[in-house]
């Protein structure tokens, strides 16, 4: 088993679709008229999949951020070029910190034009490209 995407709903397509292209998405393909509303299919340049689904329907207006999702995680290179590439096209990073003090493990935010929360990791050079249990030792 796998997580395949998830949805986020967003209230102006057009709107969306400028700012996940500005953090560096491509457009997969999408399918109109669903139950749901017109479904985007995005992925990352080194993704073979699509790991965002952007959600549209017109008669539902505003998005209700009250619906559970907390934030989603992209892990970035170098923090520093991402956060001067997003600048570049208008998308305001957060000061970055990092979790456990060091140069080479940080993070920082970024919020999408519907409110959704981003976060982006920058990882220590020998990490997995995800959380594992090796990072929990005890």
């Amino acid at each position: 088993m796998r997580t395949l995407h998830f949805g986020l709903r967003v209230a102006d397509l057009e709107r969306s679709l400028a700012f996940y292209t500005g953090v560096g998405y491509e457009v997969v393909g999408s399918v109109p008229d669903t139950a749901f509303g017109h479904l985007t299919m995005l992925k990352l340049p080194d993704d073979d999949f699509v790991t965002v689904e952007l959600i549209h329907d017109q008669t539902k207006g505003e998005v209700d951020l009250g619906t559970g999702l907390s934030h989603f995680v992209i892990k970035v290179e170098s923090l520093d070029a991402t956060i001067t590439e997003l600048a570049a096209q208008g998308i305001d990073a957060d000061t970055p910190g990092s979790p456990d003090g060091s140069d080479d493990f940080r993070t920082t935010w970024i919020t999408d034009p519907d409110g959704n929360r981003i976060e982006l990791v920058q990882w220590p050079a020998d990490h997995p490209d995800g959380i594992t249990a090796a990072d929990w030792p005890d």
